[in-house]
Formats: structure tokens, sequence, C-alpha cells
């Protein structure tokens, strides 16, 4: 073990009954790291945070938290912080009673957590709510309480499902911000899951693209996000992915050039085109019937349903 890492997993295999749902996954998280696992649905991201936090059992494998094994450790021992998609306050406590529970709960001195609480409190601007029931919150104060509460106990990680999902667009930015902050000023490694591969670029210190129960890819969100292993991920990350003299090439919306129908080789017919704020959206079908998105501030992005247009790529990569 390295002496930066917090978490390590190695082989983990797990399945609903006969169905497997992830298989063979290595990974690590050193301390301090903000990892972020992407994927579609289905692709077995939260039973991954579910088999390391011990709420689901492998199959095979193992999970070592700084170089001590979790194998057959229930959850509640593990040491591990945990933060789901709904907040999960206890209704009957206050703000502050919420984020003391689980340092009232190890039997921490009375001195101590008055002092961490307060601090959770004023990193997380909650100080005035302190009183409050979490059923006068809203819904972003209420995901700032469950942070402050499941950091509250100093756990050197911190999984994090989908915690910004329910929380209404206009906050979902601010949010992402005061979580990735407070997890730097606590110095709290994360592994956190994300289906929106804009949040988890965004995010993360590094990747780890999940498909079908298995890593597909991982590095730093710039290496991944120019460099697809294949067309599976292409996808995924927004990429169009065609074939070219055989080749399949994946290529980003923006870098799709539409042209009179007679300027290229590769032609299509405009089956979609509406206005998505500063750009053009322009779906062109190809005779394969491959579509092809294209976004576009371009003249040519007012091409009509059912014109013939041809297309150029200004940048392609090519997949294994």
């Amino acid at each position: 073990m390295s002496s930066s890492e917090c978490l390590r997993v190695r082989g983990l295999s797990a399945s609903w009954g006969t169905t497997p749902v992830l298989s063979d996954i290595d990974l690590d998280v050193n301390d301090g790291e903000f990892v972020v696992l992407l994927g579609p649905n289905g692709s077995g991201k939260t039973t991954l945070l579910r088999t390391i936090v011990g709420l689901e059992s492998p199959t095979s494998g193992s999970v070592a938290l700084r170089g001590r094994s979790l194998d057959g450790t229930p959850t509640y021992r593990r040491g591990i912080g945990m933060l789901f998609q709904e907040p999960a306050l206890f209704p009957h406590r206050s703000v502050w009673e919420n984020v003391a529970y689980g340092l009232e709960l190890a039997r921490r001195p009375r001195e101590q957590i008055d002092r961490r609480v307060d601090a959770m409190l004023d990193m997380l601007r909650l100080a005035a709510l302190a009183d409050r029931r979490p059923d006068t919150l809203s819904g972003g104060e209420r995901q700032r309480v469950a942070l402050a509460r499941t950091l509250a106990p100093e756990p050197p990680i911190v999984l994090l499902d989908e915690p910004f999902a329910s929380v209404d667009v206009e906050i979902r930015t601010a949010l992402r911000s005061e979580f990735r902050r407070a997890l730097s000023t606590t110095g709290t490694a994360a592994l956190h899951v994300t289906h929106d591969r804009e949040e988890g670029l965004a995010l993360a210190d590094r990747v780890i693209l999940l498909s079908d129960g298995r890593v597909a890819q991982s590095g730093a969100p710039e290496d991944v996000y120019r460099k697809p292993v294949d067309a599976r991920v292409a996808r995924f990350l927004g990429y169009n992915v065609v074939s070219e003299r055989g080749t399949s090439l994946a290529i980003a919306p923006e870098d799709v050039e539409l042209g009179p129908p007679d300027s290229s080789p590769t032609r299509g017919v405009v089956t979609l085109n509406g206005f998505a704020g500063r750009d053009r959206v322009v779906e062109v079908t190809l005779p394969d019937g491959v579509r092809v998105e294209c976004r576009t501030s371009q003249e040519s992005g007012l091409a009509p349903v059912g014109a013939s247009v041809s297309l150029r790529w200004r940048r392609s990569v090519a997949l294994a």
C-alpha cells in the first residue's frame, strides 16, 4: 500500500441472485482525492458503493481502508461515510442534533462534540439553521446538513451516491461547489457516483468509467474525455461514433461541420433541427442509419428537416 492510499478494492465481484452486476473491479482512492464513478444507468455504480460500505455482500474480492481489510466488517464499523441521493435526516432532531448524531454514537466527549458540530455548521453555512427541523429546510439545505453529519465523525473517505440528483437545477451548481470545497477543506477523500458526465468531469481529480459492471476506462478527466477507449465509452461521453474506411471514429458534436450536399463524400439527411441556447442542435441521419449530432452556430445549421447535407469532421478519435 502506498503511503497516500486511502481505499483499495481488488477483484470485487457481486451478483443479484444469479445475475452478475460487478465483475473483477480494481480501484484505488488516495487520501484527499476526489474520484468520480461515471457510467450509464445499470452499469453497477451504486452496487459498487453499497458493496464497499458493506450494505451488499460481494461474491469475491476484497476491500481495504488505509491498509486494514474490511472483509466481514459490518457497515457501522468500517469508518466510511456514506451520503445518498435522499439525505435521510432524523425528522425529530434539529439540524445541530442531526450533525451531532455520529459523534454521540461514537461516545466522543461533550466538549469535542460541541466544537466539531459548530465547526461543521460554520463551514457549510448552516449556523443560522442550527435549531431548525429538517422539514423546514429546502432540498439544498437538507443535503448540506447531511454532508455536515457525514463529515463530523472525520471519516477518511465519503461515498457519495448521486447526492445532487433530487436537488432543483437552479441550486445544483452551487451545491456541487460547496461539497467540493468542504471535502477539500477537511482533507476527506471521496468516491462520487453520477451518470451526469458533465458533473463528473468537472468535479473529478480522476474518473473511473464503469460499463456493464466492469471498469472500462480510468484516468484524469481530460484524458478520459479526449481519448475514449471504445465505442461504448465514446457514446456515453457524448461523441458520435461513425465508421469511415473501416475505422470507427469518435467525433464530438461541436467538431461536426455541415455543408452543401456536394461538398463532402459523407452525406445525410437532416432529421432534427432545434435551438439550444447559443447553438443549434442538428441531427443528421446517414445512409446506413447512423445518426450524427452537430452543435453549430453556422448558417448551415439552419438547414430544415428533410434537407440533404454533407458532413466533415474538424477532429476525430480513432477507436479500438
